[in-house]
């Protein structure tokens, strides 16, 4: 981890506030793949050089990697620069900020025995109404009557 003092450690708070301030702008089109086997839900994110992106909260432990590239993670009292490939665990309550210095691939790993996205997203990540995306990372900016 980066050494950072108690001063200036991240705070869901900041993460909050940052999420607010992106959400003005246009969002990105995500590339996202959703995996299920036995019980597991695994979802893989594209992340382009320059993308800086605000997560949901989860509900429960799970996995975090960064299968390649180079981020910056940034979650209550943590921040740290990585480089792929790299496994985290991630605690109840959880919420990132995650931006990409280049071209990166992140994927998260659930357990679930949903297999409907918006039913994982229940199941997993606490309700937001403030958050810019619908399950399945379907920017709500890009919402049509022909996407529905």
């Amino acid at each position: 981890m980066s050494s950072l003092s108690p001063s200036n450690l991240p705070t869901r708070s900041a993460i909050e506030a940052l999420q607010e301030v992106i959400s003005t702008v246009q969002q990105l089109d995500l590339k996202t793949e959703h995996y299920f086997a036995g019980g597991v839900y695994m979802r893989t994110l594209w992340r382009p050089k320059g993308a800086l992106i605000v997560g949901k909260v989860h509900r429960r432990e799970h996995i975090y990697m960064v299968v390649f590239g180079d981020v910056t993670v940034t979650s209550d009292g943590f921040r740290e620069r990585i480089q792929g490939p790299r496994v985290l665990v991630c605690k109840p309550g959880t919420k990132r900020a995650v931006f990409a210095h280049e071209d990166s691939l992140c994927l998260t790993v659930h357990r679930t025995e949903e297999t409907q996205l918006e039913r994982v997203e229940a199941d997993l990540v606490e309700e937001d109404p403030t958050s810019m995306y619908l399950p399945g990372n379907v920017p709500k900016d890009r919402l049509t009557e022909d996407s529905l």
